[in-house]
């Protein structure tokens, strides 16, 4: 394959949830159908919302979704250091991949500085087969107390010597002093990276900003990239971040499913095709499950013993029970259904301390939490897709009922009664024939086409950003 010499451009933000991940999509999807051969890249990414590669390695959610919107498959090079939260403190590692170890915040500040150089390796590869590389930063640009050994952001620009266009959120008010803040906050040098910003998720008459571009070219000395507006389907694309929850993503009636929202929530975005067909909502705490659904879920975790004792702190074992009493389902997914077994045991303090829990007891199974990570694609033998990633067996009489079989095995357990339901999979709702079926269970009928519904918001999100920003006069920055 013949080198080629790819332009790149950093998207930063003023702060986390600023939409830098959507507009990284956009463009990429924007950029593709215009011939350009593009490839998302974050070289550090917090989030327990993963995906799993062709080749079984784990990056970011979004930068899978970021590949699909460039038309090319995930790969680990496009998030080389991923960090899933697993305490308020603590974060687990994947580096290329692949799951290496535990750190808290003080350690992974200490390590940092030594994972740039196989950062820049992997942003070096994509560079090296694309015309044009769109680097995503993490969190906030103007975070000059984690500036020192930084590779999420203006450490990372500095490195590989990038432009940077700052992405700001109005939604959340404050949008003009977050962007003049961020200039003036920032050393000198970081600063004349920045080349420009784009105002995001603006409701309303976007003139209305008008009269704060000369403002902020006074205030900032940077020039006004664009004003986009609210995006109403974005709620259709899969989130990276548990932050999204605070807004219900169901457009579809009154809840018939309710998911439990415990600290450490994981892949929650394996409901979304099911918010897309029936009402989903996620119960929060202090709130108890609505007891008019007809199926309760438990799903993955990045930290199942400490999310299992939440959940019974919250009483919402309770819940569950009484909501069975009524005839209703439960469904655990990954780390939940980890947690409708006898027993959850970490021997090793794989993802806190060291020790053993009772489970729901819902499901005759116990799992035991080891140090090797199981992150590998999978297929059904009618071809159904999915993923796999978590850590721990489980073992017992129920997994004799598995819920599905995976690559010619027997996969998940059914409880006697077949109310309860569980499996490590993810990603199964978004295949339509599945969900048909598993909707049909519940007296509904599938009336989308998950995978089309993606591409196509994926085009409706790249017109979008057409619309509202000069792409030539983005792409003219890249470097």
């Amino acid at each position: 394959m013949q080198q080629k010499n790819a332009k790149a451009l950093m998207v930063q933000g003023t702060g986390s949830d600023a939409g830098k991940s959507l507009i990284v999509a956009g463009l990429c999807r924007a950029w593709a159908r215009r011939g350009l051969g593009v490839r998302p890249f974050k070289p550090q990414n917090m989030s327990n919302n993963a995906a799993v590669t062709p080749e079984g390695g784990e990056i970011g959610r979004a930068q899978a979704l970021q590949a699909r919107a460039a038309g090319v498959a995930p790969h680990v090079d496009m998030n080389p250091v991923l960090l899933k939260p697993e305490s308020e403190l603590g974060a687990q590692i994947v580096l290329a991949g692949r799951a290496v170890g535990r750190a808290d915040a003080k350690d992974y500040a200490r390590l940092k500085a030594g994972l740039l150089e196989g950062a820049l390796g992997a942003f070096r590869r994509l560079a090296a087969e694309a015309d044009l590389v769109l680097v995503e930063g993490a969190g906030s640009a103007s975070e000059i107390n984690l500036r020192a050994g930084d590779i999420a952001n203006m450490g990372f620009a500095e490195a590989a010597g990038l432009p940077v266009v700052l992405v700001a959120d109005i939604d959340r008010g404050g949008v003009i002093a977050a962007i003049a803040g961020t200039r003036h906050v920032l050393p000198p040098a970081d600063a004349a990276r920045l080349k420009g910003y784009i105002v995001n998720k603006f409701r309303g008459d976007p003139a209305l900003f008008d009269p704060a571009i000369p403002a902020l070219e006074r205030l900032a000395g940077l020039p006004c990239l664009g004003v986009v507006p609210w995006f109403e389907n974005a709620g259709k694309l899969p989130a990276e971040d548990s932050m999204s929850l605070e807004a219900d993503r169901s457009s579809a009636g009154p809840p018939r499913i309710a998911a439990f929202r415990y600290p450490r929530i994981a892949n929650f975005d394996d409901l979304d095709p099911l918010a897309g067909e029936v009402g989903v909502r996620f119960v929060r705490p202090g709130e108890a499950l609505p007891a008019d659904i007809d199926l309760a879920v438990l799903p993955g975790s990045k930290n199942t013993r400490a999310d299992l004792a939440f959940l019974k702190d919250q009483g919402w074992d309770i819940d569950i029970r009484a909501h069975l009493r009524r005839g209703g389902r439960v469904l655990g997914l990954c780390g939940g259904f980890q947690m409708l077994g006898r027993s959850v045991s970490d021997p090793d303090g794989v993802e806190g301390p060291p020790g053993s829990s009772a489970g729901l007891g819902l499901l005759d199974i116990g799992t035991v939490l080891t140090g090797e990570k199981r992150t590998v694609p999978v297929r059904t033998a009618d071809g159904l897709t999915g993923y796999e990633i978590h850590m721990g067996r489980s073992f017992g009489p129920a997994l004799a009922r598995p819920f599905l079989h995976l690559d010619g095995r027997p996969e998940g357990a059914v409880s006697e009664d077949g109310l309860v339901f569980g499996t490590y999979c993810h990603g199964l709702f978004a295949n339509d024939a599945f969900r048909e079926r598993f909707l049909a269970r519940m007296g509904a009928e599938r009336q989308r086409a998950w995978e089309a519904e993606i591409d196509a918001a994926l085009d409706g999100l790249a017109d979008h950003l057409e619309a509202h920003l000069d792409l030539d006069r983005l792409l003219a920055l890249a470097a």
